[in-house]
């Protein structure tokens, strides 16, 4: 039989991408053929579900404080293992699940913290809008090997409802939380110090973290916190401007992150009128003595543009830098002053992989 030069084409075509594609894929390391797994302490106001799944032990509904640790394992993929390596990092929160909760009481929790120095001092993190309990603490492990927190970050988790659609439920539940949340930051400051807890608040959660820390500062003006940190702020710019010097009186600094790519603040900021603290383009020489850092010149790290603290590797490094090495705006690398006190964060041209090598090739292959 003879075969047209297309259909000869076709044929060497099929014989010859196997071999392409496994040239692009990396091979397996000793450690990619382990389960990997982390462990993350948290405080929740959730109720307890009796599940016999880990990850939905913790429902939606309120409920007194609780406490203990989540242990997040990777999927077993064996062989695929590299493939999830490769994956576009919003993909790799996939190949994760809650596989253990160990409860203990809330001192218990506290007590295992040890911190040798204030760098090593207990980070309060709390999370945003529909984030189930399962979600929350795959999400606050990402955070935490982004930013290389481990140690440190204390994931708070509030009755968040985990759906798309109960955002106003969400915001009643937050509003419900904060004088919990409250709580937690005096009781940490008073067991570890003065100026060493630091408060990171992603979304709504940046929103209770800045009503918590107005309750502090009017209960107990005297506390000295260290760093807060605010990550795509779902919150009134106008309002948080206000509050503003209130909340400055009891931080070491304020650091704002910002972006015009941030998809879901865009429509919170139509739902509420009003823009958010969040979104780029604010006139943020308001906020005297808050450090402003743009991220609108990053690559896109994931559909939404707004859960860039754990799926970019640059914003982990400036955390890394502002949290672990306590340099400000004008001390880290990549960041270039643009005003009064923005800096815009810009990436290093990464080195090609492997991977990327192998697909180049295969493309190269077929233009050919």
């Amino acid at each position: 039989m003879r075969l047209s030069a297309f259909n000869l084409a076709r044929v060497i075509c099929a014989s010859l991408l196997p071999g392409v594609l496994m040239s692009a894929l990396p091979v397996p390391s000793a450690a990619q053929t382990q389960v990997r797994d982390w462990e993350v302490p948290f405080f929740t106001l959730r109720d307890r579900t009796d599940s016999d799944d880990p990850g939905d032990l913790y429902g939606s509904e309120r409920s007194d404080l609780k406490a203990g640790w989540c242990r997040v394992r990777e999927l077993n993929l064996n062989i695929l293992s590299p493939l999830a390596d490769s994956a576009p990092s919003f993909i790799r929160d996939e190949f994760l699940r809650v596989d253990q909760v160990r409860e203990k009481d809330s001192n218990s929790v506290l007590d295992a913290f040890q911190p040798a120095a204030t760098s090593d001092a207990p980070l309060v993190y709390v999370h945003g809008y529909y984030i189930s309990f399962e979600k929350g603490c795959r999400r606050a492990v990402l955070l935490q090997q982004n930013a290389d927190l481990a140690g440190r970050l204390l994931w708070f988790s509030w009755p968040s409802d985990g759906a798309v659609a109960f955002y106003t439920h969400d915001e009643a539940d937050l509003y419900w939380s904060v004088p919990d949340l409250a709580e937690t930051i005096i009781e940490m400051e008073r067991r570890f110090g003065g100026g060493v807890i630091d408060v990171v608040g992603h979304s709504l959660g940046a929103r209770g973290v800045v009503l918590a820390l107005y309750e502090v500062a009017n209960r107990h003006p005297e506390i000295r916190l260290g760093e807060i940190v605010l990550l795509a702020a779902d919150i009134d710019f106008a309002i948080f401007e206000r509050i503003l010097p209130r909340i400055a009186s009891i931080a070491q600094n304020i650091t704002v992150y910002v972006t015009s790519t941030d998809r879901p603040l865009a429509i919170s900021a139509q739902l509420h009128g009003y823009p958010r603290l969040g979104e780029a383009g604010n006139d943020v020489s308001k906020l005297a003595g808050v450090e402003v850092i743009d991220l609108s010149d990053l690559p896109a790290d994931s559909p939404t543009g707004h859960l860039y603290h754990i799926y970019s590797k640059e914003v982990g490094d400036d955390l890394k830098q502002l949290l672990n090495e306590g340099k400000q705006a004008a001390e880290r690398r990549n960041l270039i002053k643009s005003g009064s006190n923005i800096w815009r964060l810009q990436t290093d041209e990464p080195e090609k992989t492997g991977t990327d090598q192998g697909f180049d090739q295969a493309e190269s292959f077929f233009e050919n």
